[in-house]
């Protein structure tokens, strides 16, 4: 799961949307992350991929988002 490297991020009222550099898309609930969800638009443009790609920051937040951890906990919902 490693190899999941951000390329560019979305955002609308519903979907934090990454879209990976192999192509795909993750779409993952804005209510997951309460920090962005309350976040002014200027702040969620504010974002840059750390960890060699595998994570997302928000430097105006001190928010930090790791890949993987948006397709695990996605599975885990979807399980429970």
């Amino acid at each position: 799961m490693s190899s999941a490297k951000g390329k560019a991020i979305h955002v609308d009222e519903r979907y934090l949307h990454v879209e990976l550099k192999d192509g795909r898309v993750i779409s993952t609930p804005m209510s997951w992350y309460p920090e962005l969800q309350n976040a002014t638009l200027a702040q969620l443009a504010d974002y840059r991929f750390i960890c060699r790609g595998t994570g997302i920051e928000w430097p105006a937040l001190d928010y930090h988002l790791s890949i993987e951890a948006m397709l695990v906990e996605n599975r885990l919902l979807k399980a429970a």
